[in-house]
């Protein structure tokens, strides 16, 4: 992800499989006890990303009535269930600290997530009311990511107390099929600020911070770049994101995901033309190609076992080109 030559690509997985699709896999050959997350990428031979998503809701938080119809509908709402927002000591030190002891033996990469500037006030205001709240709430929506940018710098210090992550991801979601659910104007008035606030705090620890959004984010990725965020992913094909043309315009940017997953069920010609189709940015680097989401149940066993043979030797095909450049 620093630009400089590499032996090969990591073969990777950033988000888990479907639950449907490991049912699937668990009636065609994955072994029954295989359920948990990392025993399956060992299975697999996938490298192991231990990832810690520290969440803003406490398990007693109440919950939406319905998907997207959020919590609070005013700033009353908001004080009344601030209680059970932003636990005070989000990190498990014992778990960070084996891990942090894997790290140092070169066995895992370490991340971490936290909700960002626009998913936060959307899961607490529901999808609607929160679109219409950049308009008619303006006031709550910035105070509920001032408090949450004050909750992620201390999530930063105590994880940077024990070791340093090698990345971390801000998820938003805030891209549909056809582009951003929000204009730029907004972006810089209810997301930037809070981001300039946290990019250096980031830097200064020596954690790569990535923004994790769905659907098109063809033009967020420059308001992302501004704000000096170093990375963005998954890059949905299927959203018609094309990281050729990303890293064109944004040379420094760091990339994650972007293998079409909707050609991993279509035989080894699709997935053969799809790797191909990623070799010549992955090979310049600051890019780790990777399901561009969690791979869909239509895929059988035996055909994520050859996507997986497949990547193994484009990972290394991109190190041989990624060597060759450098000479």
């Amino acid at each position: 992800m620093g630009f400089r030559p590499f032996d090969r690509l990591p073969v990777l997985e950033w988000a888990p499989w479907w639950e449907l699709t490991i049912t699937r896999w668990h009636r065609e050959g994955l072994p029954a006890e295989l359920t948990d997350r990392y025993g399956i990428c060992r299975h697999f031979g996938l490298e192991i990303y231990k990832q810690d998503w520290f969440r803003v809701f406490s398990p007693d938080c109440p919950q939406p009535t319905h998907y997207g119809a959020g919590i609070i509908a005013t700033e009353a709402d908001y004080e009344r269930i601030r209680k059970y927002l932003f636990p005070p000591e989000p990190v498990d030190h014992g778990q960070w600290e084996a891990w942090a002891r894997e790290q140092a033996d070169g066995d895992v990469v370490l991340w971490f997530t936290v909700e960002g500037f626009f998913w936060l006030p959307r899961k607490l205001l529901g999808i609607e009311r929160h679109l219409y709240a950049f308009y008619d709430q303006p006031a709550l929506v910035h105070r509920i990511n001032l408090d949450l940018v004050e909750w992620i710098a201390k999530v930063i210090d105590q994880v940077s107390s024990v070791c340093t992550p090698d990345f971390m991801t801000f998820a938003e979601d805030m891209s549909y099929n056809h582009g951003a659910m929000l204009s730029e104007p907004h972006f810089d008035d209810f997301l930037r600020p809070y981001y300039e606030m946290l990019i250096p705090r980031l830097k200064a620890a020596g954690i790569l911070s990535v923004v994790d959004s769905d659907g098109d984010i063809t033009v967020p990725v420059k308001w992302f770049d501004k704000v000096g965020l170093d990375g963005v992913l998954p890059l949905e094909r299927q959203a018609n994101v094309d990281v050729a043309d990303l890293r064109a315009a944004y040379p420094d940017t760091c990339f994650i995901g972007h293998f079409n997953k909707m050609t991993m069920s279509r035989g080894e010609a699709a997935m053969r033309a799809e790797f191909e189709r990623l070799l010549p940015v992955a090979a310049q680097g600051g890019f780790l190609p990777a399901c561009d989401h969690q791979t869909p149940p239509d895929v059988s066993y035996d055909d994520y076992r050859l996507y997986v043979k497949l990547f193994h030797q484009y990972a290394a095909a991109a190190g041989r080109l990624s060597a060759d450049r450098s000479q």
